[in-house]
Formats: C-alpha cells, sequence, structure tokens
C-alpha cells in the first residue's frame, strides 16, 4: 500500500554531487526509520545510510564523511546528499520505509546514480 517513491539520480563525473529524495507523503503512516540502500551489478544491497524516528543516523563506512543523511519529518521526505562521488558509488539507489505501527516495510523502485567519466 505505501509506495516510496525517489528521485535525483543521474550521471554525474568523479568528483561531482547528487542530491536524493525519496518521499512517502501520499501516504498517512508514522515512520519508524528511513534509509538508503544500494545495489551494485554484481554485489549484494547494502546499507548507505539510515535515520530513525529520534533522529539517530548510521552510515556506512565507505560513506562517512562524503554522504549526509536528512529528513523532513512534515513531509515523509528524506534526502541524501552525496559529495566527492566515486566509481564504487555507482549502484541503483532504494528508498526503505518502516512503518513505526506495524513494523512492515517498505521499498522504492530505486534510482540509478552512475559515477564515471
Amino acid at each position: 500500500q505505501v509506495q516510496p517513491v525517489e528521485s535525483g539520480g543521474g550521471l554525474v563525473q568523479p568528483g561531482g554531487s547528487l542530491r536524493l529524495s525519496c518521499s512517502a507523503s501520499g501516504s498517512i503512516l508514522v515512520i519508524r526509520a528511513m534509509g538508503w540502500y544500494r545495489q551494485a551489478p554484481g554485489k549484494q544491497r547494502e546499507l548507505a545510510a539510515r535515520i530513525d524516528r529520534g533522529g539517530s543516523i548510521i552510515y556506512a563506512e565507505s560513506v562517512k564523511g562524503r554522504f549526509t543523511i536528512s529528513r523532513d519529518s512534515a513531509k515523509n521526505t528524506m534526502y541524501l546528499q552525496m559529495n566527492s562521488l566515486n566509481a564504487d558509488d555507482t549502484a541503483v539507489y532504494y528508498c526503505n520505509v518502516e512503518n513505526y505501527v506495524t513494523g512492515h516495510i517498505y521499498w522504492g523502485q530505486g534510482t540509478q546514480v552512475t559515477v564515471s567519466s
């Protein structure tokens, strides 16, 4: 029933920046946490960044110091500011939303990020 929608992906050169957005504002729900996962070709899906109901944040070691996760709770919208991008950041980035009341997990369709010269 809840379908998160991602936007902001695209092609960027190494060292460049992108800002991803994920919105669940079309649904009425209380969110326990929202996070960004990514999956590169031939690799398993991994957590990039997560922010929970209380504002606690976790980053993958590979993105610390380069990525910043934030949210607008009133709009049920989450952002990922990605700086100093490199080829290892190339992946499909998926928005993950956890329902506070039911514990159900919702996934977006993903947005492609390609870092290439």
